[in-house]
C-alpha cells in the first residue's frame, strides 16, 4: 500500500506516535518525520521541567510541521504530532490541506504504564493529565481515523493501515 497523502500520527504522550509513525511510514513506503524534532529547545526544556506548553509555544512548532507536510504533498509522508486540539489540527491543515490524521487512542492506565517504561524521553508522566484534559478528539468533518493502541506495535500499525484504506474519498 502506498499513499500520496501525508499522515499525521496524533495522540497524547505515550500512545506510541513515534513507534507507529515509523512502522506506518515503512509500511506505506514514504518518509517519516519525528514531530518532537520540530520543537525549539526552549519548549523541550519547559516540558522536561514538567511545565505544559502554552499555545504561543506551539504555534512555531505546528507551523514547522505543517511546512514539512506541505512539502510532501502529493508524494506522501508520515509525521508524528500530538495535535491534541482542533485548533492545532486546523493550523496544520491551513498549511497542508490534504493532511490525514491517525489518532492513537487508548486507556489512560495503559498509556501511563507505557510512559513509565520508556527511557530517554523528555515528557514526564506528570504531564499526562494535562494531555488528556487538552485532547479534543477528531470530529466527523476531519480527515482521519481513530486507532486503538492496545496490542503490539505491529497490530496497531495493521489497524491503522486497514482504517486508512477504509476511508472514503469524501473523508480525505
Amino acid at each position: 500500500m502506498r499513499t500520496p497523502h501525508v499522515i499525521a500520527v496524533m495522540g497524547v504522550a505515550g500512545t506510541g506516535k513515534t513507534t507507529i509513525g515509523h512502522l506506518l511510514a515503512t509500511r506505506l513506503g514514504v518518509p517519516y518525520a519525528e514531530g518532537d524534532d520540530f520543537h525549539p529547545p526552549a519548549s523541550i526544556a519547559k516540558m522536561s521541567a514538567g511545565v505544559p506548553l502554552e499555545d504561543a509555544d506551539r504555534w512555531p512548532w505546528l507551523d514547522a510541521i505543517g511546512a514539512w507536510a506541505h512539502g510532501r504533498a502529493g508524494r506522501g509522508g508520515v509525521v508524528s504530532c500530538s495535535a491534541l486540539k482542533r485548533a492545532y489540527r486546523d493550523r496544520l491543515r491551513a498549511t497542508a490541506p490534504g493532511l490525514v490524521f491517525v489518532h492513537l487512542a487508548g486507556d489512560r492506565a495503559l498509556i501511563e504504564d507505557r510512559m513509565g517504561h520508556r527511557r530517554g524521553h523528555f515528557m514526564p508522566t506528570a504531564l499526562l493529565d494535562s494531555q488528556f484534559a487538552t485532547l479534543q478528539p477528531l470530529q466527523p468533518d476531519e480527515a482521519g481515523v481513530v486507532v486503538d493502541v492496545s496490542g503490539t506495535p505491529e497490530e496497531i500499525t495493521e489497524r491503522a493501515v486497514r482504517a486508512l484504506a477504509g476511508l472514503s474519498d469524501s473523508r480525505l
